[in-house]
């Protein structure tokens, strides 16, 4: 992998991490059209640093206010949160990035983030008092961490589901986004001991097997892993920061017109033109 190609991916990475339109998704769209190899899952995990770093940086306030009063009913509620997609993603992790593997669903992966973006948009603007954080619940936790759940499926945005969640529960739009990229903190801790974990078994199976033939970094420098990392974390803050400013003036419709024509766009190549997938 070449330093440009780090650095675009984690570009990619960065900007679609936080915006509500399927960091994976996204990624896996890419590698199809320009033909980029899957990541190493050493790249894999400090990308994710990277992103890690840009929201913690993005959201310092809120995270340095969890750290001294950490038995707040806000850390119990994204404990619950998290509780419920953890359970979803063990249960069905491995099943679900099967099927998604190939790209196969991608295009109705999309409009699935389409779809709730639409739902979300309509039922906030119900008639109807919005509810602070004093009034968030854990039928809000619940709900909000099934669809965080539900989007592990390359395709289905992260942000884009528990977003929707929280604004058709009709949560404050600033309280809405908080609440969203916080739990993205957990989630992608998560993410990262997991794959964290497969790098131990797979360095491991490397010293065992010193005629593995893929390296520690398969191909990929130094310069590479440096420049992809910087560039998602540089990105990601640019747009968590975006999409505080977004969520709390306007609405989510234009990133569901744009889930919605590229599922329609991975559909139709899919069935007519065969020019990616």
């Amino acid at each position: 992998m070449t330093v440009l190609q780090a650095i675009f991916l984690g570009f990619i990475q960065g900007l679609t991490e936080f915006l509500p339109i399927s960091s994976s998704g996204h990624l896996l769209l890419v590698q199809k059209i320009l033909g980029i190899s899957v990541p190493t899952l050493f790249f894999d995990v400090v990308l994710h640093c990277g992103t890690l770093l840009a929201v913690l940086v993005a959201l310092r306030t809120d995270v340095w206010n969890l750290i001294r009063r950490p038995f707040q009913r806000i850390t119990a509620l994204l404990v619950l949160a998290t509780a419920v997609t953890a359970g979803i993603a063990f249960a069905f992790k491995d099943r679900i990035e099967e099927a998604f593997k190939s790209g196969e669903w991608l295009g109705q992966a999309f409009l699935i983030t389409a779809l709730a973006l639409f739902i979300s948009d309509y039922l906030s603007r119900r008639h109807g008092k919005q509810r602070n954080e004093a009034e968030i619940d854990a039928i809000d936790a619940v709900f909000i961490g099934l669809l965080q759940g539900i989007a592990i499926a390359p395709g289905i945005s992260r942000s884009g589901l528990t977003l929707s969640g929280a604004l058709s529960r009709r949560l404050k739009r600033d309280l809405a986004a908080r609440f969203s990229f916080l739990l993205a903190i957990p989630a992608i801790l998560g993410a990262l001991m997991l794959q964290i974990r497969e790098l131990y078994k797979y360095h491991h199976f490397q010293s065992v097997n010193p005629e593995a033939t893929i390296g520690f970094l398969a191909g990929v420098s130094p310069a590479a892993l440096a420049a992809g990392t910087l560039t998602a974390a540089i990105v990601g803050f640019i747009a968590v920061t975006f999409m505080l400013n977004i969520i709390r003036k306007h609405s989510l419709i234009g990133f569901g017109i744009y889930t919605a024509l590229l599922g329609l766009f991975i559909l139709l190549d899919q069935t007519v033109f065969h020019a990616v997938f």
